[in-house]
Formats: structure tokens, C-alpha cells, sequence
């Protein structure tokens, strides 16, 4: 069975978004290395309809850059299932729009997949996934810097206790966190 893994980028503030990418994200190869590994052993991706937009505007032609070459590769070629309610039909990009209640369908979708089921980007779909308790890890790849404007994680969501897994720092300042929901003792 696969789990749902909500995955993020923020800041030590938690920011998640900046005007650009290059003001806070640390892209060392340490670490980038790590974020690829934990892709390889993904089985798909599991997006909300803007954040689908959004990538699939750029992804697909990142493989034309050799700085991205595995990244794009792995990501391009991956099976993505979109959560939308204003999509409709057929989605390019190796995409597959969730017909119904995402809440139903995800637990379908860990049955069918023994891999990760990645959840990038921390909007609407993050924030359903877990209200519904279907999240089974939170990965924060946590980047030296405090960012003062903008979106926070999750923000709205909880409370929900979280249990380390793991940190794992990176020479570049930048430390995985990983999270399991803490499950109560009865």
C-alpha cells in the first residue's frame, strides 16, 4: 500500500512562495540529490488543479535543461492524478483527473500504487488531504532563510499533532523534515 506524502520547500518561517526561487531556495546537491531519491522510489503524483497547472507549464521543458536532466526525467515521466472541480476530460502531461470525491479516491489510490503517492504543493488539496487524516507523512525541506511576506504552510489546517521521523541536515543549511500525523494512545 502507498502512502500520501504532502512535500514542501519552505522557509525556517514556514514561507512557501517568493517572488523568485533564487531569494531563499538552497539548491545544493546534497540535498537536491536526497529530493531525486525520494522521487525515484515515488509512484506517482498527487496534485490539486493549480499547483497541476503550474508545473505542467514548466516541467515538461525543463528536460531541455542539463542542469534538471534526472529531475525532469523522473517527474515528466511519472503518472500524476489531478484533483479538480472545474477540469475537465482528458489532461496532458501523463495526468489523470480524479473523477469524484478526492477524499474517496485517494484511499483507492494507495491501494493501487505500493510506492509514494507525493502531494507538491500545500493549497486546497494539502489542506482537504489533512483535515480527512488521509495524509500518512508531512516532508518539509526546511531552507535557511526567514522570509517575511507571503503564504505560510498549511496555513488554516490543524491542529494536528506531528511525530518526527526524521531530520536529516544538509552542509548547505537546508534540513528534510520528516513528519508522521501522531497517532493517540487509546
Amino acid at each position: 500500500m502507498g502512502k500520501v506524502i504532502v512535500h514542501n520547500q519552505i522557509t525556517v518561517n514556514g514561507a512557501f512562495e517568493a517572488p523568485t526561487p533564487e531569494e531563499w531556495l538552497e539548491l545544493d546537491a546534497d540535498s537536491s540529490d536526497a529530493g531525486l531519491e525520494q522521487l525515484i522510489l515515488a509512484d506517482a503524483l498527487l496534485l490539486g488543479r493549480k499547483t497541476y497547472e503550474g508545473l505542467a507549464a514548466v516541467w515538461p521543458h525543463l528536460g531541455e535543461d542539463p542542469s534538471m536532466g534526472h529531475y525532469a526525467e523522473r517527474v515528466n515521466g511519472m503518472p500524476k492524478y489531478v484533483a479538480s472541480r472545474t477540469l475537465t476530460g482528458r489532461l496532458d502531461w501523463n495526468a489523470t483527473l480524479i473523477e469524484g470525491d478526492v477524499v474517496q479516491t485517494v484511499p483507492e489510490l494507495k491501494d493501487k500504487h505500493k510506492g509514494n503517492l507525493i502531494v507538491s504543493g500545500c493549497g486546497e488539496l494539502a489542506h482537504t488531504l489533512a483535515q480527512e487524516d488521509l495524509v500518512d507523512e508531512f516532508w518539509f525541506w526546511v531552507n535557511p532563510h526567514l522570509w517575511p511576506a507571503g503564504p505560510r504552510i498549511l496555513d488554516g489546517v490543524g491542529p494536528i499533532r506531528l511525530q518526527l521521523i526524521a531530520a536529516t541536515p544538509y552542509r548547505s543549511g537546508v534540513i528534510w523534515l520528516r513528519y508522521r500525523p501522531h497517532v493517540k494512545a487509546d
